[in-house]
């Protein structure tokens, strides 16, 4: 896959690390209560790739939330681009949302009356930013659907679908990517190609990138990989293979 993407980009990247700080958030109240995570910590430096994995009702979907701003947590801090998004109010937030943070999806989420290069353009146009045509070319070529900019998403195949959201999530030139089950509706062919441009989005972009999947052979992509269970950290794993990184997944979920 080629990289046309301007490295000034990479270059002038804000270099505040995205991190979370003692996050605490519970549902209900009284006996009913429910401690969902747990004086969670985590950094995510420029340039790597973070996997994060559980059993199910580990915390997984209630970390993403926060940290997109869509649940408040009970107690600590999400820093994105040096602010304190724990403390903004929802017009703030989608703001931030829009402009510092790309999401990828396993249902893509593209809008179908769009092309592919408004699909792409759609958070710059929502930020009233500028559209650049060029950049969006180079986005299209980088993620391989650039004789695809002037179709509709449903001519284009799952796979397809998904490079164009990459596209999509990477044209505000996020702080951070945060790709959940973005494999979870493909072909193994397409899974591959997926899991490839999330490697070069970080080896070759000098992105952050934070995947959330249950997947032992996407997380092997990434340079480590952090493990939930009952909303708390148990332990992480670098540079480990398919095979440890479901054996450690399958004693968590054991242990559950």
């Amino acid at each position: 896959m080629t990289t046309h993407i301007d490295e000034k980009r990479h270059e002038q990247r804000d270099e505040h690390a995205v991190t979370i700080t003692g996050l605490t958030k519970s549902f209900g109240t009284g006996a009913t209560r429910f401690r969902a995570l747990t004086s969670i910590d985590l950094t995510v430096a420029p340039g790597t790739f973070t996997a994060i994995m559980g059993p199910s009702g580990s915390g997984k979907t209630t970390l993403l939330n926060c940290l997109l701003g869509l649940e408040k947590p009970d107690s600590g801090s999400i820093r994105i681009g040096g602010t304190d998004i724990t403390g903004l109010d929802e017009t703030r937030l989608a703001e931030m949302r829009r402009s510092h943070i790309g999401v990828v999806f396993q249902s893509y989420n593209l809008i179908p009356s769009l092309t592919v290069a408004d699909n792409i353009s759609l958070p710059l146009r929502l930020a009233g930013r500028p559209i650049d045509p060029r950049r969006v070319r180079e986005l299209a070529e980088t993620v391989g659907v650039r004789a695809t900019l002037d179709r509709r998403p449903a001519q284009l195949s799952g796979g397809q679908q998904q490079r164009v959201a990459f596209a999509r999530a990477l044209v505000t030139d996020p702080e951070l990517i945060v790709a959940d089950e973005p494999t979870g509706a493909l072909d193994t062919a397409s899974s591959d190609v997926v899991l490839g441009l999330l490697r070069s989005i970080v080896t070759d972009l000098g992105q952050r990138v934070l995947l959330v999947t249950h997947d032992p052979r996407a997380a092997a992509v990434a340079d480590r990989v952090l493990f939930l269970r009952d909303g708390r950290w148990h332990g992480e794993l670098r540079g480990a293979t398919e095979a440890q990184i479901a054996a450690t997944l399958t004693e968590l979920g054991r242990r559950s």
